[in-house]
């Protein structure tokens, strides 16, 4: 017996009438009229008094009218159900680098949260270089890095660039330029740089930028986290170039101090793979720009559009 049968049933019993249920239902009278028929032949029994005006039920026609209005209903439930379960079961795994969970990154994912109950978000925090290999993997959907790293299976956008800031302890001499530094007054400094991990990486970057200024830091000493390095220099043992949105971190007597250079940035990037355009990750720049919007971030929306940056 299938669905439509009945649906044709219960319209035709509510509205006591082959025409208005054939009107409620969208189709011409004829046909109605068969597939009645049809049911009635399936199950082997009259389910319509015929001639009575207005249509009346017979016994056993009132008997199926009762219970085909609970299956339509448990249907619908099903069908409710299936799609909710469906909704919930989609994912969409972000994979980050852990400085950008002191920036605007966790808004952005709360807010998106909100906006996407349904879907079930899951965050990877990776390297840039290991994003990029998770994508290809179909490991992660989209990624949140520093780096600039091209591949052709994957595509970049240019979010914006963030401004790197100097942590020094309250009795540095440089802790007294409350203006700021250049980059040329840190050459001398022993220098904290982060991640020590396999490069390229932040520090890469750090000394990328050094380089374009055509200076070379003389005092160098790698650490696996920012935590790390800005507890040492808290206690005095050196000072560490970090991210802007990073100057959250509080230690005693630790202060952070702008650098006046103009290439002193760091790039935040959002990759996802070259073909992926789908309706999440549309969703996601959205959920972007209303951050960007609330926090007074400029931004040139056609820089966000999902085209392979060179």
């Amino acid at each position: 017996m299938e669905l439509r049968y009945l649906r044709y049933f219960v319209a035709v019993v509510e509205e006591q009438s082959f025409t208005k249920a054939a009107e409620r239902l969208f189709i011409a009278q004829p046909p109605l009229s068969r597939q009645i028929q049809n049911l009635e032949n399936e199950l082997g029994v009259q389910l319509f008094e015929r001639g009575s005006r207005p249509l009346q039920t017979t016994t056993a026609g009132q008997f199926l009218y009762q219970h085909a209005l609970k299956l339509l209903s448990n249907a619908e439930e099903v069908k409710s159900m299936t799609k909710r379960i469906g909704l919930i079961e989609r994912t969409l795994t972000i994979g980050f680098v852990g400085s950008l969970l002191f920036g605007l990154l966790p808004r952005i994912i709360y807010l998106y949260r909100q906006q996407h109950p349904h879907l079930n978000i899951q965050l990877v925090e990776l390297s840039t270089t290991e994003q990029i290999q998770a994508l290809k993997e179909g490991r992660i959907d989209v990624g949140f890095g520093r780096l600039r790293i091209s591949d052709p299976a994957v595509k970049r956008v240019l979010l914006r660039k963030e401004n790197l800031v100097v942590a020094a302890h309250s009795s540095h001499p440089l802790a007294q330029r409350v203006e700021g530094v250049h980059l040329a007054d840190l050459v001398d400094e022993k220098l904290f740089v982060y991640p020590n991990t396999p490069k390229p990486n932040f520090s890469t970057q750090l000394m990328n930028i050094f380089a374009e200024h055509s200076l070379v830091p003389k005092h160098i000493r790698e650490l696996r986290e920012i935590q790390l390095a800005l507890g040492l220099v808290a206690a005095g043992e050196g000072i560490c170039i970090i991210p802007a949105s990073a100057d959250t971190i509080r230690f005693p007597h630790l202060l952070y101090i702008p650098i006046l250079d103009s290439g002193a940035v760091t790039p935040i990037f959002i990759t996802a793979r070259a073909m992926d355009n789908s309706a999440d990750l549309q969703s996601l720049f959205d959920s972007i720009y209303q951050v960007y919007d609330l926090e007074g971030i400029a931004y040139e929306r056609s820089v966000f559009e999902w085209a392979q940056e060179r």
